[in-house]
């Protein structure tokens, strides 16, 4: 049966994270250590283990099918190689770093400078986009050393959190590009092995789509799910499942971690506006957004005119009774008068 294969980097971080994202995906790797290549058991794919500066020429060369590596070098590399798939981790960027007590004011500082650098394409095509004339020098490792030894006056490199650069008396003055894993590959050559690729990238899409979800599960009365419901960003409808004690559901839904919160917060304000509409007493947790929601709801009555309703009227005493437990300042205290002026107001319309 054919195989998939892919490429990962022999050792360091990016060598973890790809085998915890493979693992993941359900795809068992054994007696890898030490191994130029593993089969996994479960999946018909091949892992190669190779130097990192060596795998966009695999791939180009058609060695291998695929690559988690990181997008720098693919970009460093210059090869006609696709990104098939962003995968989030190992992030980074190639930096232009400069001694802490240089007067860095703009990129033309860099004139006539020399420069330290594993990734002389990336730079050499960042100072012609900006008609800077730098004097590079390559180094194979420990770039960050070169301005303390009087290699050079400055250095583009990889930078992650910046500590390297803080340890070597260095400080971050621009960033060329950023960048992350990716899984990459040769889509012509691809195409061959589309039936296994597409299996592939719909485990990996699944793990990273999992790993931006938050499941969210709530207890709340019969009469609020429709109002809750429709917060909650789903295809269809949450699961609701119902409970032991009578009217009252149990609310299942995943939605996407960067919502979450401010789901949640949607959700609360919700439920607290409804008990503000229904007079009933909310948790002390919930206090500022009583009154928050309390000025609001006084605020868009006054701007849109006041409805003469026995339903306005009703509003207006649960505002009043709220606010009148709040130390006011001096523009609430104002709204707060304007609306016992408009109840009087109203009591000599409404029947």
């Amino acid at each position: 049966m054919k195989k998939l294969k892919i490429a990962i980097q022999k050792s360091g971080r990016l060598n973890t994270d790809s085998l915890n994202l493979l693992n993941k995906c359900g795809i068992k790797i054994d007696n890898y250590k030490d191994q130029l290549m593993a089969s996994s058991r479960n999946f018909p794919i091949e892992v190669y283990f190779l130097r990192n500066s060596d795998i966009p020429k695999y791939i180009n060369d058609g060695v291998v099918d695929l690559a988690i590596i990181g997008e720098n070098l693919l970009i460093e590399k210059d090869f006609e190689i696709d990104v098939i798939e962003n995968l989030g981790f190992s992030k980074c960027k190639v930096s232009i770093a400069v001694p802490k007590e240089a007067e860095f004011n703009s990129i033309s500082y860099l004139n006539n400078l020399k420069i330290a650098t594993s990734y002389p394409n990336t730079l050499k095509k960042f100072l012609k986009k900006n008609n800077i004339s730098s004097d590079i020098h390559v180094i194979n490792g420990s770039v960050e050393i070169a301005p303390n030894i009087g290699l050079s006056d400055a250095i583009c490199d990889i930078v992650s959190s910046g500590s390297t650069l803080y340890k070597n008396n260095l400080k971050e003055v621009f960033v060329i590009h950023e960048s992350q894993a990716v899984l990459a590959g040769n889509k012509k050559v691809l195409e061959s092995n589309k039936y296994l690729l597409d299996k592939f990238l719909f485990r990996i899409r699944a793990v990273l789509k999992a790993k931006e979800s938050k499941y969210i599960l709530l207890n709340a009365p019969n009469d609020k799910i429709n109002a809750i419901s429709e917060i909650l960003p789903v295809l269809k409808s949450p699961t609701v499942l119902p409970l032991n004690k009578e009217g009252w559901s149990s609310l299942h839904s995943v939605i996407n971690e960067n919502a979450f919160w401010d789901v949640i917060d949607k959700i609360k304000e919700a439920v607290v506006m409804m008990e503000l509409m229904s007079g009933i007493e909310c948790p002390a947790a919930d206090k500022g957004i009583k009154q928050k929601l309390t000025l609001e709801m006084l605020q868009n009555k006054f701007s849109q005119g006041l409805n003469e309703s026995e339903k306005l009227k009703g509003l207006l005493l649960v505002i009043i009774n709220n606010l009148k437990a709040k130390k006011l300042s001096a523009p609430e205290s104002k709204l707060w008068k304007r609306a016992q002026i408009a109840l009087n107001d109203l009591a000599k319309h409404l029947p």
